[in-house]
């Protein structure tokens, strides 16, 4: 599940989930993971829809129901349905393919979608991979480059309009190599608003390498390896460390 604040934390465990709905998969199995979030004190969940099926719609409103304030949304968002989610109980909506559409950043669609929800309640997803040696971001479920790079520049005027921004590490993602620590420097050191790196995370000390990699101002989500969800890193053990650095970064 994610833990966003309005300023950059040091060194936040979060903790997400992404599902499918399918004829195997029940819809309350979304919204037990959100009360579970819920009773952990867990803000900014991300509820990932793969698919814009009515059963898939439902799952995640049942989740969002079930923790109120406390999930963010993304899959299929636009301009036109962000703000029945918002109304529904998310804290934010999360945008990939909307704004960067064929390859390009379509700035009309960004600025009509944080007037449209609020720049408060927007996270532009800025999942990227790298090509000639720079991160270029990613869509359509990152299997489609886009013509634009991550860097200091885009970070910047980007913040204009949302609250936050979430960038998966693809190259490394699901591979279960540990993190791409370039990619994380990188967001320590430029992104001027609250940034979540996803992407490798496998044991403990990952945390920690984001911590260190990250200067203190990169949160962390943490998804397959948690065995909740059949990963082998424990649930309880992420959330007693994020405990752990909210209760510094309290005391610093």
């Amino acid at each position: 599940m994610q833990s966003l604040q309005a300023t950059p934390r040091y060194g936040f465990a979060s903790l997400w989930f992404s599902y499918r709905i399918s004829e195997t998969v029940h819809t309350m199995w979304a919204a037990e993971y959100a009360k579970l979030y819920r009773d952990d004190g867990l803000l900014g969940g991300h509820v990932i829809m793969l698919g814009v099926d009515p059963l898939s719609i439902s799952a995640a409103i049942e989740a969002l129901h079930a923790y109120p304030g406390g999930l963010q949304v993304g899959g299929g968002i636009k301009s036109e349905n962000s703000l029945s989610y918002i109304e529904e109980g998310a804290s934010h909506v999360i945008v990939t393919s909307y704004v960067f559409n064929n390859g390009q950043m379509d700035l009309e669609r960004l600025k009509e979608l944080s007037r449209v929800v609020g720049k408060q309640r927007l996270v532009l997803d800025l999942s990227c991979r790298k090509r000639e040696g720079e991160y270029v971001i990613v869509t359509d479920r990152w299997q489609k480059f886009s013509d634009v790079h991550l860097d200091q520049k885009l970070l910047d005027f980007l913040a204009q309009y949302a609250d936050e921004f979430l960038v998966h590490g693809v190259d490394v993602e699901g591979k279960k190599l540990g993190i791409d620590e370039e990619l994380v420097a990188l967001l320590g050191k430029y992104s001027p608003t609250p940034v979540t790196y996803a992407g490798g995370v496998t044991i403990m000390d990952d945390l920690e390498n984001i911590k260190v990699a990250g200067m203190g101002r990169v949160d962390v989500t943490v998804g397959s390896a948690l065995n909740i969800f059949g990963g082998n890193l424990s649930y309880k053990d992420v959330v007693a460390w994020h405990s752990q650095q909210d209760h510094l970064a309290k005391a610093s």
